[in-house]
């Protein structure tokens, strides 16, 4: 904390809190982030007029428009995600299921592009949704290829709780997936961030050849009959597969 600017610290805490509420009051914010009432109320008023937090005729917060303009830019400037948004089109309209891209950032993964089925019946997985590596085919084809003693702290440092009923929580069943995901080259969840759907993710590698992100395809689990399995699999490691070398990356490095 000694080199870090506590104001800034705190408002970005203040700011932190409006990823899981959408709208909140400033004893609200008071409550939930234990800053004392008179720091909450000159920092909001800072967030404020610098456009960041925007108050309503009702005396509550929102995030400011200023954030869609910030994320707007953050969205344009993610190579991978411009890259891979045409072939990612392909595969969702080939398949007919929900079509997820997510990056790795600070040991979790964000999903940075989505594409919606086509059927009515559909998991609303939002852009700028964050999930532990561990749980989702998605974020733990990310966890499965990268370097051993990485996995192995974060192993170490991380709780791995239930978030579906088919959540991995058990820490050697996790290596022992891994190290299978590793090998085939893909991997596949069932009920472990929602209950009831399936997932199958391949990995996507950067011209350094290190993982960079994870495609998946994703749906109630009913629309994913043991017998389409194989299909939906060569499928997404033939995408994920084109856009790593869109990237610039080659298993011939």
């Amino acid at each position: 904390m000694q080199n870090k600017n506590k104001t800034v610290v705190k408002s970005m805490k203040l700011l932190d809190l409006f990823r899981t509420n959408w709208k909140l009051s400033l004893n609200e914010i008071v409550e939930l982030s234990g800053i004392p009432k008179t720091s909450v109320h000159r920092m909001l008023g800072s967030l404020e007029d610098m456009g960041l937090l925007h108050k309503d005729h009702e005396g509550k917060y929102t995030l400011g428009m200023l954030f869609l303009e910030f994320g707007q830019l953050v969205a344009d400037r993610l190579d991978m995600r411009q890259l891979a948004y045409p072939m990612m089109k392909e595969l969702r309209d080939e398949i007919g299921e929900a079509v997820n891209l997510t990056m790795i950032d600070n040991m979790e993964a964000i999903y940075i592009e989505k594409l919606d089925t086509l059927h009515p019946v559909r998991l609303y997985t939002k852009v700028g949704r964050r999930s532990p590596l561990y749980a989702g085919a998605c974020s733990r084809i990310i966890l499965a290829h990268l370097p051993e003693s990485e996995i192995e702290t974060y192993l170490k440092e991380t709780e791995l709780k239930p978030i579906g009923i088919g959540t991995i929580t058990d820490k050697q069943k996790l290596r022992t997936v891994l190290q299978q995901s590793k090998l085939d080259g893909y991997t596949i969840s069932y009920s472990e961030l929602e209950d009831h759907t399936s997932s199958v993710a391949a990995p996507i590698f950067d011209y350094t050849n290190k993982v960079v992100g994870g495609l998946s395809i994703a749906g109630p689990d009913v629309r994913f009959p043991k017998e389409h399995v194989p299909h939906i699999i060569e499928k997404v490691k033939r995408t994920a597969a084109e856009i790593s070398q869109k990237l610039g990356y080659s298993n011939q490095k």
